[in-house]
């Protein structure tokens, strides 16, 4: 039993050195990598994209809508006139009771304008 817990104990600290160890290599390929790179490598990369970049451009098509803004703005106005119109008459004639297309009526509005003006006198 005495055998089995040193064994697992010893692989957890042979695990815990390996780990160290492949950190400390991490970490001198990156110093030996930043070392390496000189000021020429560093305006070679920038040239490098400095053309990739003109050459994304150059094969950039432009974009083409099917769907026009203006058309969209057409669009948006008159669903919200839609649900305007249908907000009206459902608050009138299933809410209020009364009939829906007596809110499209102008007369119901000027009714509603008069009783408005007279409760501010």
């Amino acid at each position: 039993m005495e055998n089995q817990s040193e064994q697992k104990s010893n692989q957890k600290r042979t695990k815990s050195k390996e780990k160290e160890a492949s950190v400390e290599k991490k970490r001198k390929r990156s110093r030996n990598y930043e070392e390496e790179i000189t000021e020429t490598d560093k305006k070679t990369r920038k040239e490098q994209k400095k053309k990739q970049k003109a050459e994304k451009r150059k094969y950039k098509r432009s974009r083409r809508r099917i769907f026009p803004i203006w058309l969209r703005i057409i669009v948006v106005l008159s669903l919200a006139g839609a649900a305007l119109i249908g907000g009206l008459m459902i608050g009138y004639g299933v809410i209020g009771d009364g009939d829906p297309n007596d809110a499209l009526k102008s007369e119901t509005w000027q009714h509603i304008i008069d009783i408005i003006k007279k409760e501010e006198e």
